[in-house]
């Protein structure tokens, strides 16, 4: 999406301020709002609220899996994260063009969250990197 790119050049010669820990507690953050979205929005658009709870489980589930404080069954590494969130933070800002509510309210949700984690993407640290070796591997 254009915004997501757009908010990733414009923080690109920023400095790398975000460390593998914040990043991590941003990422948990942002699918708990994402989860409570799911359900604020359940009486009001149903596809809204599908979509919410579809980036909870995704922004939450990579996480999850991966190698950084934070994770918990670290099974990827913290750069190969960072080279998944450009193709999460375009999705989550596209939902609703894809599921049809690009003309409601609740799409400023997404275009926003979408935006707001390119941007943090942006000024990710990711060479800080794995402390699992095993990960790192796999990376490479």
């Amino acid at each position: 999406m254009i915004s997501t790119k757009l908010a990733e050049l414009a923080t690109k010669p920023l400095p790398k301020v975000i460390s593998p820990g914040m990043h991590a507690a941003i990422d948990w953050g942002t699918a708990a709002a994402f989860f409570t979205a799911g359900a604020l929005l359940w009486g009001k658009n149903k596809r809204a609220s599908w979509a919410s709870y579809l980036c909870a489980d995704l922004i939450g589930t990579l996480i999850f899996l991966t190698d950084c404080p934070g994770g918990v069954w670290k099974k990827i590494s913290f750069e190969t994260h960072g080279k998944v969130d450009p193709g999460v933070s375009a999705l989550v800002a596209s939902l609703p063009n894809l599921l049809g509510f690009s003309d409601g309210r609740e799409a400023k949700l997404f275009q926003g969250m979408g935006i707001g984690l390119a941007v943090v993407r942006s000024l990710t640290s990711f060479d800080e990197g794995s402390s699992n070796a095993e990960t790192r591997i796999k990376a490479a």
